[in-house]
Order: C-alpha cells, then structure tokens, then sequence
C-alpha cells in the first residue's frame, strides 16, 4: 500500500525508506594529518590494557592492512588531556570505561594535535567521513630504528622510504631533524661542494623539517638517506642528507 500511494503522489516527492542504514566501521592507529580536515591511519589490532594503574591500548601490525584516508570536519573529538588545549596530559587524563578519551573537544583541536605528530586515535566513520574520534593512551611506544635507503617526497609532511626490498610511507612534523653535507640549509639537495659532510659522506649541518621539504621539492627522482624513523608509528626522526648520491 505504502508503494503505491508513493508512486501517485510522486510529485510531492514520497519515497521509499532504505531498508537498512550503513553501519559505522571502527579503526584503531596512529593518525597522521593528510591535508586540511583529514587524517590518514593503517589499522592496527588494539587490546586494552590495564596494569598497574595504566589503562590503554596496545597496538600491533595488521598484515595486509590498508591505509584509511577520512575527513572529520564535523567528528566529535574526546581527548585524553583534561583539557581541549592541552600539549601533554600534565598527569592527569580523562578516561572513559573503555579507556578512551573523554574531554568533548572540537575538530580544530584535533587539527593542532595532529600538527604536534602521530596520535593513537580510535575513528567511527562512514565511508570517507569520520564520525566520532576518540584518543587513548599506549601501552609501550614503538621503538626507533636507523636505515639507509632512498627516500621520495610525497608532499610537505610525507615521505616514501625505500630499503631492503621494501617500501613504507613515513610522516614528518616540525621536529624532524635535517643533516646536510651542503654550505647553508636551503640549498637544493646536494648543491655546490659537501662542506658539510663527514667522512662516511653524511651530513652535519643541523636543518629543520621545512628545509628538508624545500630540498626534496628540487629532485624528482628518490635520494639516499640515512633516517632514524619509529616503524609502528611510520614517523621520521631525523634526515641524514649522503654525499655521493648520484
């Protein structure tokens, strides 16, 4: 009955209702700013933990895992700082049962978070949009490592690092460091004479995130490096630019 009164008063636009709603999806990881309103994470397993006082999550690698690419302009973000401007916890945190994240913020504090580095971040979405984010905290940050390999630039906060057979894409912020073996930090990769290289060809000349982003914009093809990068995270550390790359 009910379709047949919609098809004779389809000018007064009756429709049907769907059958069923789209059901959220839930991803745990480290999230990384991706452009304006958007954040990128590769899912990870997550298993609350609760030891000695410490609630939280420890997080481990999903094989075959993709990377989910969501906005979240209009997200609710719960942060585990008893206040939405805070840098750190200060001691104190805001948790839910479920150890999540608590303190109702809004997305452009998520926007500053994310401008500070990788945050541990559980996200409802729907399709391409984030719905509800909560933060949470980590049972053990993953350690660091050092490489050589080749590095490509993918835009001014991400980077493809290629080593051993094997490529992965790393972020970086402000607080990556940047060695060159060139005469001043803004000089294009590998300009003019290594006068600041040591004897292994590595640079010495301390330079900031910026000026690595500004170098890897005058190469097109991938450059050696040696890097300290957190594999669980997929964060660069530091950036050794290496004399003799060709």
């Amino acid at each position: 009955m009910r379709l047949l009164a919609c098809a004779a008063a389809l000018v007064m636009g009756c429709s049907a209702a769907p059958a069923h709603a789209e059901a959220a999806k839930v991803v745990y990881g480290y999230a990384w700013a991706d452009g304006t309103g958007h954040l990128r994470v590769v899912p990870r397993s997550a298993t609350l933990v609760r030891k000695d006082g410490f609630v939280g999550y420890r997080l481990k690698a999903v094989a075959g895992a993709k990377e989910v690419r969501l906005g979240y302009t209009r997200a609710s973000y719960g942060r585990v700082t008893v206040a939405c401007d805070l840098k750190e916890t200060e001691g104190q945190v805001a948790l839910d049962a479920k150890g999540l994240g608590r303190t109702a913020c809004k997305p452009g504090d998520l926007d500053d978070s994310l401008a500070r580095g990788p945050v541990p971040l559980r996200v409802e979405y729907l399709g391409s949009r984030a719905v509800r984010i909560n933060e949470f905290l980590v049972s053990g940050w993953p350690a660091s490592r050092t490489a050589r390999g080749t590095l490509k630039r993918v835009d001014g906060s991400t980077v493809l690092f290629a080593t051993g057979g094997k490529q992965v894409k790393l972020g970086y912020t402000y607080a990556t460091s940047f060695h060159r073996t060139t005469a001043r930090c803004r000089d294009g990769w590998l300009a003019g004479e290594p006068v600041n290289a040591d004897r292994n060809g590595l640079g010495k000349k301390s330079c900031t995130a910026a000026d690595l982003t500004r170098a890897l914009k005058t190469v097109k093809h991938p450059v050696l490096v040696k890097i300290d990068y957190t594999p669980g995270v997929d964060g660069v550390n530091e950036v050794w630019e290496i004399f003799g790359d060709a």
